[in-house]
């Protein structure tokens, strides 16, 4: 039996977000519900609800939003957490959110960051949108972000990334010996196109998105560090979200640490509970692969 989905001898085929088509592999359903905390009862459920709606053509993020909403009875990070890709397009629209929370990853992971910091190269002037350093490594981020599924970082931007780290060469980000930029990191809160991912590794330049690179990939970072953006939150509508995002509140830990920060977006006392407990509950159910 191939890795298709099976119903009646047939597999299916179904539509991505970038338009192609692939066989539906159940295995990466399981997966994600896995990653997400759900239960093996829960899984077994879903999976085999999932397999009454399938058909040729049918869409991904259909199978998603089914998924997503039989999953409504879950625990509540449960739900946050499968929703987390989503999420992550939520922080626009400018994508200055989304930078924000790359170099509170970052400072997770033990850097001091500055962002959308102005660095003169060789030969141009260079805004790089995170600036990460610490005692014994360095290096600069040029985020792209996309606020839909489907739209993938293709070669082109490879290539002028790669173009800005070589006029960057004998810049410092700052005034430590280790400061010296030597590596510029490419990231992009959705997919790389494969040419952009073999220039990648034949040139040395280094990328970060949701999947890749396998076992360190955006995903797998924001999981192991438990730092969840606040558009993963069920309990928050999408004005509320947007309101704590202009204010710079980008981290479900900032209302945890400083619940006066929801008044922002014009929460009662009753709603601040409940959107505090399921933050407490996100950040408190770390999960591993």
């Amino acid at each position: 039996m191939s890795r298709g989905w099976y119903h009646s001898g047939m597999s299916f085929q179904v539509i991505k977000a970038d338009g192609n088509s692939e066989t539906f592999d159940v295995s990466k359903l399981k997966r994600s519900l896995q990653r997400a905390g759900a239960t093996k009862a829960e899984i077994i459920d879903v999976v085999t609800k999932v397999e009454g709606i399938l058909h040729d053509g049918i869409k991904t993020q259909e199978i998603y939003r089914h998924a997503f909403e039989l999953l409504r009875n879950s625990e509540m990070p449960i739900r946050a957490r499968y929703s987390l890709r989503r999420a992550l397009f939520g922080l626009g629209p400018t994508g200055f959110p989304f930078e924000d929370f790359l170099a509170r990853l970052f400072e997770n992971e033990g850097y001091t960051t500055r962002t959308r910091v102005e660095l003169q190269g060789k030969c141009a002037l260079h805004e790089l949108d995170v600036a990460a350093y610490n005692e014994t490594d360095s290096f600069v981020v040029e985020a792209k972000f996309h606020s839909r599924p489907g739209v993938k970082s293709d070669l082109q931007v490879a290539l002028y990334t790669y173009a800005r780290l070589i006029d960057l060469q004998e810049t410092r980000i700052c005034n430590e010996a280790v400061c010296d930029i030597s590596r510029l990191i490419l990231v992009t809160n959705t997919k790389f196109t494969s040419t952009a991912q073999n220039y990648a590794e034949c040139s040395g330049l280094e990328l970060l998105s949701w999947d890749y690179p396998k076992g360190n990939n955006l995903h797998d970072r924001i999981q192991k560090s438990g730092l969840y953006p606040i558009t993963v939150l069920q309990s928050l509508s999408q004005s509320q979200k947007k309101a704590l995002l202009t204010r710079d509140v980008i981290l479900c830990s900032d209302i945890l640490n400083k619940p006066e920060l929801l008044r922002h977006a014009h929460i009662g006392a009753k709603k601040t509970q409940v959107v505090l407990d399921e933050a407490s509950l996100l950040c408190n159910q770390k999960t591993t692969n």
